[in-house]
Formats: C-alpha cells, sequence, structure tokens
C-alpha cells in the first residue's frame, strides 16, 4: 500500500556528466563543459508509504553465508591481479579507463588470453574496432586461442545474444562508451546510453556470476569519461596510465570493493604486447644498484610510495649559467610548484644563490615524483649541481622540507628503506625521529636541511 505521491518540477540534465539543475544555465557546474544542460521530463518522486512485498531471498546470519561466490580467480596477469586483490571475483564488473592509445586494448587482449589458455570460455566485444584488427593485433601478441571468441558488436541486445550461445566465464566490452541499447534514449556515448548499458551489464554479471570487464574513455583533463554514477555502479575502476613517449605503464586502483584501492601494477608495452615488471625500480635509475660508477652532479636517489609500493626513483638537477636576467625554471616529471618553494628555500635558508641561474629538474625513466618525500633529495640534486660535487652513490635521501628549512618525518621510512637495501644501497639520509631498523644500512638522521647541504663538500 502506498500513500500520497507528489510530481516533482521539470529541471535540466548534464549531457556530459549527469549533474542535474533545477533551472537552466549556460555552463554545467559539475563538469564546466558550455550548453550541455538539457530539460528532462517530470517524474514521479516520492511516496509516504510502501507496502510490504516477498523477499527475493531469506535473511541469514552472516556466518553461515557462503564465501565460495566472493573468491577471487586469477587472470594470470600477475601485476593486473595485484591491484585487483588477487583476481577477478564471479559477478565482479570492473571498469578499465585511460587515455587513447595507452594500451588498455592490449593488457585486454592480453587478460582475455590468459583466461583461454587456462579453459575459461572469453567473449571480447570491440565496438571500436574490426574483428580483423583485433585478430591482427592477438597475432602480433600471440593471443589467438581456440576458447577465445570475438565480437564486432555495438549493441546490447546482440551481446545478450551471444552470452546466451556461448555462455563465456569472462565477457570484455571495448568499450562502454561506443555501445547503445534500444530501451534508452540519447545519441550513442552520452550520459543516458552508458548508464543504461552500464545498469544492464552490471544486472546481467550479478545475476550470471559472470567477471565483466569495461574500457572506459577519459576526458581532456585525465578523469573518467561519462556520468560519475558510472563509478558509484562497478565494483572496481581502475585508470591506466603511461606517457606516450615511454614504455612504462601503470594500472592504479581507484575503487575495489573486493580488496585494496591503493595498489599500483608496473606493466612495460613492447613490441610483442604488454608484459608486467614485478621489480620496475631499475627503469628509473639512470644506474642501477649501489654497485654502479660515480654518478655526475645534480643526481640523488629516493625512494616514493606509489600506493603500497615502494619505488626507487632518481631525480636530476642542472644548474645553468649566471647573472642572466629572467632564468628559465624547467621541470619534467615533478611538481613545478613543489621545485618553485625548493627553490626559494634553498636561496634563502641555506645561502645557494639560485635567482640568477638557470634550473632544470626532472626524473629518469619517465616517472611522476609529487610525494613530498622527495623534497631532500631534489634539494640535495639542486645543490649539487650548484656546487659540481656529486652525492655518494651508494646513498639514498627520504625527507620532507618546510618553509624554515627543516626535514620533516614521512610515513613508511622503514618499508622505503627495505627497498632500498634489497638493490644494494649501503647508506641513507632520513627525518629526525623515524625510528626505523638498520636492515644493514648505515643510517644518518637529518634535521636541518642546511647543515646536509653544507656536507656537500
Amino acid at each position: 500500500m502506498t500513500g500520497r505521491t507528489r510530481t516533482a518540477r521539470t529541471g535540466y540534465r548534464c549531457t556530459e556528466c549527469g549533474h542535474q539543475a533545477a533551472q537552466w544555465v549556460g555552463r554545467c557546474p559539475g563538469c564546466q563543459a558550455w550548453g550541455t544542460l538539457e530539460q528532462h521530463a517530470a517524474r514521479v518522486v516520492a511516496t509516504r508509504r510502501v507496502a510490504a512485498g516477498a523477499p527475493s531471498t531469506p535473511a541469514r546470519r552472516i556466518g553461515d553465508v557462503e564465501l565460495d561466490t566472493a573468491r577471487a580467480r586469477t587472470t594470470g596477469v600477475d601485476e593486473l591481479d595485484r591491484v585487483l586483490g588477487g583476481g577477478l571475483v564471479p559477478g565482479a564488473v570492473v571498469l578499465l579507463a585511460g587515455e587513447p592509445g595507452v594500451g588498455k586494448s592490449t593488457l585486454l587482449l592480453e587478460v582475455a588470453a590468459k583466461a583461454a589458455a587456462k579453459g575459461r570460455r572469453v567473449l571480447y566485444v570491440t565496438g571500436e574496432e574490426s574483428a580483423g584488427q583485433v585478430r591482427l593485433r592477438a597475432e602480433r601478441t600471440n593471443a589467438v586461442h581456440d576458447e577465445l571468441y570475438l565480437a564486432a558488436e555495438s549493441d546490447l541486445g546482440a551481446i545478450v545474444g551471444h552470452l546466451e550461445t556461448l555462455t563465456p566465464d569472462l565477457l570484455v566490452v571495448d568499450s562502454v562508451q561506443t555501445m547503445s541499447t534500444a530501451d534508452a534514449d540519447g545519441a550513442v556515448g552520452g550520459v543516458t546510453q552508458v548508464r543504461a548499458v552500464t545498469v544492464a551489464l552490471t544486472a546481467l554479471a550479478k545475476e550470471r556470476g559472470l567477471p565483466v570487464i569495461l574500457v572506459g574513455h577519459v576526458t581532456k583533463d585525465g578523469s573518467i569519461a561519462g556520468p560519475r554514477v558510472l563509478e558509484h555502479l562497478v565494483d572496481v575502476v581502475l585508470s591506466f596510465e603511461g606517457d606516450k613517449h615511454s614504455t612504462l605503464r601503470m594500472v592504479r586502483g581507484v575503487k575495489n570493493r573486493f580488496g585494496p584501492a591503493d595498489e599500483v601494477g608496473c606493466f612495460e608495452l613492447r613490441d610483442e604486447g604488454i608484459v608486467g615488471l614485478a621489480d620496475p625500480s631499475g627503469l628509473f635509475l639512470a644506474r642501477f644498484g649501489a654497485t654502479r660508477e660515480a654518478v655526475v652532479p645534480g643526481t640523488a636517489v629516493t625512494v616514493v610510495m606509489d600506493g603500497r609500493r615502494p619505488l626507487l626513483a632518481e631525480v636530476q638537477a642542472l644548474v645553468a649559467g649566471r647573472d642572466i636576467a629572467s632564468p628559465r625554471r624547467a621541470v619534467s616529471g615533478l611538481d613545478s610548484a613543489r621545485v618553485a618553494m625548493l627553490l626559494a628555500v634553498l636561496e634563502r635558508r641555506v645561502g645557494i644563490k639560485l635567482h640568477d641561474a638557470e634550473v632544470f629538474t626532472a626524473t629518469v625513466g619517465g616517472m611522476k615524483v609529487l610525494e613530498p618525500a622527495a623534497d631532500l633529495a631534489l634539494a640535495l640534486a639542486i645543490a649539487s649541481a650548484k656546487r659540481d660535487l656529486a652525492l655518494p652513490p651508494d646513498l639514498v635521501v627520504i625527507g620532507e622540507i618546510g618553509l624554515a628549512g627543516e626535514v620533516r618525518r614521512v610515513a613508511g621510512v622503514q618499508r622505503r628503506l627495505a627497498e632500498a637495501a634489497r638493490l644494494g644501497f649501503t647508506r641513507a639520509l632520513v627525518p629526525p625521529d623515524s625510528d626505523v631498523k638498520p636492515n644493514g644500512m648505515r643510517i644518518q638522521e637529518v634535521g636541518d636541511l642546511a647543515l646536509v647541504v653544507d656536507g656537500i663538500r
């Protein structure tokens, strides 16, 4: 039995992000796009009382619920399993988003081939490429298998028909923005169509216990394209990142209902496909290990935490010229605002004159270092470049720097040092009161940037 109902006023919805507004405006408050708000029909929105209905399944004690349906099954790609929390859970819907050409289709074709090699039937649906184009990529990456089925479809009804015929154990849809359904209005790739297709595929996944992987596009600012509700509907959201000038690729967990949401998987894009990197630290060091030859001035090694994963990174600096009226400040792979702050601290607190010199800072291997824990390493690299004196090759530097020139504590120092020790580094500079175990390393706690820089002789 229901009580009174009331009808909502006619409103407006953004076709790009799904933001709703009571009145029309030229620019969407949600995504800042112009001219995207469209009027939508009134609807019945509320009731006072709802009649009781028969439950679909009886309520049970939580201890009596079976766990077999929630256990992850490995994909065969170790780095992806790390991010997923062990593998794919039956009925899980995974959204993999990334920029065009970053390698999403290559990675998922590898996942599909690994699953097929284990005897699971896989249906790979492509709406962006022809079946022949996908077959050519599969030949190049050795991903052709009898249990891997390919369908070039863009209609949801056709996909459901393939599911009825094949009954696969894994479904890959590339991409969700190219799919459409006759049950929803709007253009292909629009908010209404994307939402309707995702809702339908999610319902099928839960009903059949079928893991589904969806490929999603991103906008020019790097966020996932489509309505925000898309990320709420799926169980796992993964971000596939990479620089087009580098072979390094990273899968970063954004949301995960079945495991940690801060894990990172590392891959390398090669001619024969995409390969997981269990130990990627060597990519970020110009000269790997503590046994390397003496480094040139202007380089320092630190350890950054990318999610839960400690990674060694080498930062480099070059200080050139003097008495330049308008010196340049070039930054690559680092936070430009952070670099500017460190330059000011070095000049004001340490006495290193940099205002009339050009300063270039960068990371090695295309890595992006935004963590404040790399401040001390970058400051020492700049001081080393200015004084033309190299730091010891077996030294790793960890610490955040404040505006007063003090070295602040950072999280996870023990894990960072363990990774550095594993790769052969024998000395470390860390913030005071870090409370770490030596692990065979000579550890020195430093609290003031000026004292550390004065030690560079």
